[in-house]
């Protein structure tokens, strides 16, 4: 499921430094599996060449020479009608002013009039324009039109000076793209809460015991959750991963703090698919202060950390309970019976002794176990296609 791939989008482009960044962006909508249109205004053009998007999307760039040309009269209609995402990045604050007011005095602004599809703005300009009040009234009529802002964030200007203006990232913006085309997929309406990484439990305030979860396929999967158009909550403890466009992120540490995370979160939610490696045990009592070398070799005392699916076990909510076995030994015996302790409707079971599975890497070769007794192995893939076999076998729960 990749709500990019075949999608057709214009990227409108107006005159600011940030132009670079939208010829990344192409690169990656592209890369991605879109189709993409550009659009370049006058002022662009003195910062880009239509050639060069034309190299990264291998489709022809448009101009403003374009709209008086021998198709003049329907390029823009054609555009705006087959498009199904109207992109402009970087949007200056000229551009938001046409927008808001109706101009279309070129042709990125006659094909916005034109277009039927959802449009998304990526603003970027210098320091003081974006909170000028006149740019923040623009904003506000183009918002409640419906349409939707991407930034712009906070940072280092072109002037020198530093402040809310910056264009957001090539990479975090492609997500909220994607994310805003897959609005309307299988699971909209549709809440489901997601868990991630290992567990972080306190000796004293430097060290703790955790494990060797990444975290990468807790976040494939909250991804594939969003790309079937389900709101997300996603409980994490510390990762370098990047959050997903789109997902509510709740960040934890210890076991403790989860549950109380999980209890709360799917209190009314679809779904839960706990993946997170939550620590079976804690110190029992963490030392205050830093334990000294000096003081000798300590003796740590464990205590029993609670089981987050057992206590959901006899709860309304959520509606569908997935978890994960990772296992070094008797995968399938350990999962089965982890599958029914829990009241579970279907488990991930998953070994960790291979080395082209399980930690740290980008793939995973898993068993999915049913409560009523059926399985089925998957081969060895990617992440994100587990992923996507986990949400769409919920989503056939869910209906």
């Amino acid at each position: 499921m990749n709500p990019l791939k075949d999608k057709r989008i214009i990227l409108g482009v107006t005159g600011s430094i940030a132009c670079y960044k939208a010829v990344d962006l192409a690169s990656k909508l592209r890369q991605a599996g879109a189709i993409v249109d550009v659009i370049l205004t006058k002022s662009a053009l003195q910062f880009v060449t239509p050639l060069t998007f034309q190299s990264v999307t291998g489709q022809p760039a448009h101009t403003d020479d374009d709209l008086w040309g021998n198709s003049g009269h329907v390029l823009h209609v054609g555009l705006g009608e087959k498009a199904d995402l109207f992109v402009i990045a970087p949007a200056t604050a000229n551009t938001l002013a046409k927008l808001a007011h109706g101009q279309a005095d070129n042709l990125l602004t006659i094909t916005a009039l034109a277009a039927r599809c959802p449009l998304l703005i990526a603003p970027a300009m210098d320091g003081g324009m974006y909170d000028h009040p006149a740019t923040q009234a623009n904003v506000t009529t183009l918002r409640a039109r419906g349409v939707t802002f991407a930034g712009p964030v906070a940072g280092h200007l072109a002037s020198g000076l530093s402040g809310v203006g910056r264009m957001m990232e090539p990479l975090e913006l492609r997500g909220v793209i994607r994310h805003k085309l897959a609005e309307n997929g299988a699971l909209t309406g549709k809440k489901i809460v997601v868990t991630a990484g290992g567990t972080q439990e306190p000796i004293d305030p430097v060290r703790y015991i955790t494990n060797r979860s990444s975290g990468k396929q807790g976040y494939a999967i909250a991804q594939a959750a969003l790309d079937f158009g389900a709101a997300v909550t996603l409980i994490s403890t510390p990762t370098a991963l990047p959050v997903p466009a789109g997902a509510k992120l709740l960040s934890v540490s210890t076991a403790n703090d989860m549950l109380k995370a999980v209890q709360s979160a799917t209190a009314n939610a679809d779904a839960l698919v706990m993946v997170a490696a939550v620590a079976d045990f804690r110190p029992a009592n963490a030392a205050k202060q830093k334990i000294k070398k000096g003081d000798g070799i300590p003796t740590l005392k464990l205590a029993a950390n609670p089981d987050i699916l057992a206590t959901l076990a006899t709860q309304e909510f959520p509606r569908v309970r997935v978890g994960f076995a990772a296992e070094s030994q008797n995968l399938l015996d350990n999962a089965a019976s982890k599958l029914r302790r829990k009241k579970l409707d279907f488990i991930v079971a998953n070994d960790i002794s291979a080395s082209d599975a399980g930690f740290a890497v980008d793939t995973n070769r898993v068993t999915l176990l049913f409560a009523d007794g059926r399985t089925e192995a998957l081969p060895l893939q990617e992440k994100n296609a587990v992923a996507e076999k986990v949400i769409e076998t919920i989503t056939k729960l869910l209906e």
